[in-house]
This record gives structure tokens, C-alpha cells and sequence, in this order.
């Protein structure tokens, strides 16, 4: 009896600590939204306080793959310039399973409609985002000449990875 006793007092404790929290769709919208405005209003402050400590933001090139301090270092020349970027969404999927928070959006920006997705979790008390991808929405009309200019890029990029640069 004690053994089942601690066993259910460890299960609720590993529960209660989780990032992955229950949390409220109005809030995860609530979330999203106010990171494109901070990064719509240059507000470097309130953009990266919507991201966790351990962000990782993943941009529209191969080479742009950031943790948090890495993130931060590029953004500030932007926000400091009062430009950021203005992602506005035009849909969004929010999904939740096993306790896990992730998302979708269609967003219109200044590179056209890109498409992004994260992960929004609890992080002292506070909801924020914890991963974010974004990506530029081609359509596949236009692959095959996409394709073929990024032919030299890429070649060049792969020689890069392959020789761990």
C-alpha cells in the first residue's frame, strides 16, 4: 500500500512540473499574437519575453537555425532599428496531444505568405514560445524554378556541412 501511495504521489509531482500543461487555446492564440505584434512594434523586450530560455528559432534559410542568445544577436539590429519584421496570420491550427502544445499559421509577411509552426509550453508560470519554424509557402507550380535557383547555393552549402563548417 505504501508503495502504490508513493508511486501516485511521484506521478502527480512528475504531472504538476511538466511544461507540457494543459493550456488554454484562447491563451496560446493570445500568445502568438502578442509575439507578431512585439516583433511588428520593434519591441525587443516583449518579443523575447514571449520566448522561453531555451528558444530555438528556426528562419527561411538552411543557415538559420538559432538558439535563444544566437536569435537575440541577430534580431537586435532590427528591433533597434525600429523595424523588426510584421507577421500577420491569416489561419492557425492549435494541437493538442500527450500534454503537448503545437501549432500552425498561414501568415502574410513582407516575403509573402510564409507558413510557421512551434511549440508553446508553461515556463515559470507563463506560457510562451518554446520552438518556432518559419518557412516561405511555395507554390508547387513554381518549384522546379525555385529549384533550379538554388541549384549553386546549395552545392556550395552541402561542400560547407560535409566538411563540418
Amino acid at each position: 500500500m505504501r508503495y502504490l501511495f508513493l508511486l501516485t504521489v511521484i506521478a502527480i509531482s512528475a504531472a504538476s512540473c511538466s511544461s507540457y500543461k494543459n493550456i488554454p487555446e484562447s491563451t496560446i492564440n493570445q500568445v502568438i499574437d502578442q509575439w507578431h505584434d512585439a516583433a511588428a512594434r520593434a519591441d525587443f523586450e516583449d518579443y523575447f519575453d514571449l520566448m522561453t530560455t531555451d528558444a530555438v528559432f528556426i528562419g527561411t534559410d538552411a543557415t538559420e537555425n538559432w538558439q535563444l542568445a544566437e536569435f537575440r544577436a541577430f534580431a537586435k539590429p532590427f528591433f533597434d532599428k525600429g523595424k523588426a519584421w510584421s507577421f500577420t496570420p491569416l489561419q492557425r491550427n492549435i494541437y493538442t496531444k500527450n500534454g503537448v502544445v503545437y501549432f500552425d499559421e498561414l501568415l502574410s509577411t513582407q516575403m509573402g505568405i510564409c507558413r510557421g509552426s512551434g511549440i508553446v509550453v508553461m515556463e515559470s508560470g507563463k506560457a510562451r514560445i518554446a520552438h518556432y519554424v518559419l518557412s516561405i509557402a511555395v507554390p508547387n507550380e513554381n518549384v522546379s524554378s525555385l529549384t533550379e535557383t538554388k541549384k549553386l547555393w546549395e552545392a556550395e552549402f552541402i561542400d560547407q556541412l560535409k566538411k563540418g563548417n
